[in-house]
């Protein structure tokens, strides 16, 4: 067997299973109000609370990213260094998760007010566009402020909007991986909550902090 596997190479493996299970677990605590009005109630009558309690996940996420951050570094205290990133970055993360569930659910209501009327096929895909222009900026935006915790919000988000535009076929990836993880937790949850909401995660908080690297490599226009 040792010809095969060595030490290191099982503690690597067993480290990033740690790692992926523990963060889900983290993330379903955290985000607990969230997943239950996904998972008892129907989406299309409860969407205003649906959109109150987003922001109540978003330091989930930033915390997961912070994770993922202090792994690539070297660090390995899952459960410290989660709630230690929630800790840092949570004012900002609500903010971030309040302005894009707001400009969201603004956007698909004039969609669906607008959809059937005579300027629908111009105005429909404009709100789209928009929506998911939100959407990218607010993970960007996570991944930064979990990046730089005491970074200005409004340079991070004009550096999301920017970047995330600049870079936009990584933006694209990492919102289908996140879509795919939507599609699964609505047919299968307990395997979207237990096993893929991690590694979907990290690779939209890989493409993210790829996207970010001209302003957190070079000038750091993100932390001043």
């Amino acid at each position: 067997m040792s010809r095969f596997f060595s030490y290191e190479g099982l503690t690597a493996v067993f480290g990033t299973v740690y790692l992926g299970l523990m963060t889900n677990v983290l993330l379903l605590v955290t985000s607990l109000p969230l997943v239950v009005l996904l998972m008892t109630t129907d989406p299309s009558v409860s969407w205003p609370f649906i959109a109150l309690a987003i922001p109540l996940a978003a330091p989930g996420v930033s915390a997961a990213f912070t994770v993922f951050r202090d792994n690539a570094n070297g660090g390995a205290e899952v459960i410290r260094g989660f709630f230690a990133g929630w800790r840092a970055t949570w004012r900002r993360a609500m903010v971030l998760g309040a302005l894009a569930s707001a400009v969201v659910t603004v956007l698909l209501v004039d969609v669906q007010l607008l959809g059937n009327g005579d300027l629908g096929v111009v105005v429909v895909p404009v709100l789209a566009l928009l929506a998911v222009l939100a959407a990218t900026v607010a993970l960007i935006g996570l991944v930064a402020i979990a990046e730089v915790p005491h970074a200005r919000l409004g340079e991070v988000i004009r550096a999301a909007a920017y970047l995330g535009l600049r870079r936009w076929y990584l933006s694209a990836v990492s919102l289908f991986a996140l879509g795919l993880q939507f599609a699964l937790f609505a047919n299968m949850p307990a395997v979207a909550l237990g096993i893929t909401a991690a590694p979907a995660l990290y690779l939209a908080w890989a493409n993210s902090r790829f996207t970010l690297r001209p302003v957190l490599d070079i000038d750091e226009v993100v932390a001043r």
